[in-house]
């Protein structure tokens, strides 16, 4: 009986070992027949992806292997800042200012970028040197840094300058020029000085001295910072003296003892053009509208619209109708200028093109580019303002073409714009 369960135990065994074999000899065939379908399958696709050798890359110059290549924002400036010049060469700016409060909060620039997108505006002016001295985003500048003047209010500026190029929106910077109390209280050896060496101020605000040197400097080299992260155009705000009597109890240190407050601001920028020239950036500067057609005005805050319009890209007077009180450009006399819109742009940039006029053909001349009022001055009092609504808006606009100009920029403190008063893009187009 052992016997014959020894001998069927030997034979399940053996028929184990057969089925085992038979297996493995089947997995074996099925896995060398595979392999050399794998291998023809690859060949054939290899010579549709490129290698990462040189020799491919040289091949396949359009299709860069993500690993010997690193993309950050230098390259993407590099690119983006040649094609962002070609697509704004002889495109007219109609834009918009923007804060850098604003322009550091996402859900705000999307309702302003979505203005953009449907709207004839193409261009943001954004504070990068601001009203009160700060700088509005992580600027890697040693001077700034070692006073501490960047508030970072824009978190992330190599994104939203990728927004702003994606959207085809011409970014210029805004730099506040003499107007900056930071600055002035933390090195006061840049900033304009009473006759016993205490700070000048006027309103509490100190300000930084238009004769210092080392103020130019600090100014211009924010200026290239903001032209190397990709702004196409630097545009000089508070470029002046305040204006104000009180600046004859100043001392200026750096002050030649017959050079005059115009003479200075033109040579400010003589000197920043020849310092912005190397990035590629168009240089404007923001003027009184007043400045205009007196004298007075000019030689009080240094701003000589002729001889500044000689020297930069492009000028714009600010010309809101709040700005001009009563009787002006044949408003009735009793009535503020803020009610006539219209009378007001139109009146001032006539005198703009009648004094350019003086420059003699073939010699360089601004582009005259106005800012237009986007808000209601209601401190103004009753009767003396209206409602800047869509309408007065289009006025302005309007009254900036029949003088003969094709750009503007709308100003509101608190970035507010009204879509209604700007034509729809495919009107514009």
């Amino acid at each position: 009986m052992d016997a014959l369960r020894e001998k069927g135990n030997n034979h399940k065994l053996l028929l184990k070992n057969r089925i085992q074999m038979i297996l493995f000899f089947t997995l074996f065939m099925l896995l060398l027949q595979g392999c050399g379908k794998s291998v023809d399958e690859v060949e054939v696709t290899n010579n549709n992806i490129p290698l990462t050798s040189s020799e491919n890359l040289k091949k396949y110059e359009a299709l860069p292997v993500l690993s010997d290549v690193v993309y950050d924002f230098d390259s993407y400036e590099s690119v983006m800042s040649t094609d962002i010049t070609k697509s704004h060469e002889t495109r007219a700016v109609k834009g918009i200012y923007v804060s850098g409060h604003a322009a550091g909060i996402s859900t705000w620039m999307d309702d302003l970028i979505h203005l953009a997108d449907t709207t004839e505006i193409n261009a943001f002016v954004i504070d990068v040197k601001n009203d009160s001295g700060h700088i509005t985003y992580d600027m890697n500048l040693e001077s700034v840094k070692e006073v501490g003047a960047d508030i970072k209010a824009i978190r992330d500026i190599e994104a939203l300058m990728e927004r702003l190029y994606s959207h085809d929106i011409y970014p210029i910077a805004r730099i506040v020029a003499f107007k900056d109390p930071f600055v002035a209280e933390r090195k006061p050896e840049y900033a304009i000085k009473r006759k016993d060496g205490s700070l000048w101020k006027y309103k509490n605000t100190p300000w930084l001295d238009p004769y210092n040197k080392d103020t130019w400097k600090y100014i211009v080299d924010v200026s290239k910072e903001a032209a190397k992260i990709g702004f196409k155009e630097i545009q000089f705000d508070y470029i002046r003296f305040e204006a104000t009597s009180t600046l004859a109890e100043a001392d200026f240190q750096g002050k030649d003892e017959l050079q005059t407050r115009e003479e200075v601001i033109l040579e400010f920028l003589e000197y920043a053009m020849e310092e912005l020239k190397p990035y590629g950036v168009k240089v404007s500067a923001d003027v009184f509208g007043t400045v205009i057609t007196s004298s007075k005005d000019a030689a009080t805050i240094g701003q000589d619209y002729i001889e500044m319009s000689k020297i930069v890209d492009v000028i714009c007077p600010m010309i809101y109708p709040s700005h001009y009180g009563f009787g002006f450009y044949n408003t009735p006399k009793g009535e503020h200028s803020d009610l006539y819109p219209y009378r007001i742009i139109y009146g001032s940039m006539m005198d703009s093109a009648d004094k350019l006029s003086a420059i003699p053909e073939g010699e360089h001349k601004a582009i005259v580019r106005p800012w237009l009022q986007a808000f209601t001055a209601s401190y103004l009092g009753r009767g003396n303002y209206k409602t800047y609504d869509a309408e007065a808006i289009r006025e302005q606009i309007q009254a900036t073409y029949d003088a003969g100009l094709e750009e503007w920029i709308l100003w509101h403190a608190g970035v507010k714009y009204n879509p209604a008063g700007l034509l729809p893009i495919e009107q514009n187009e």
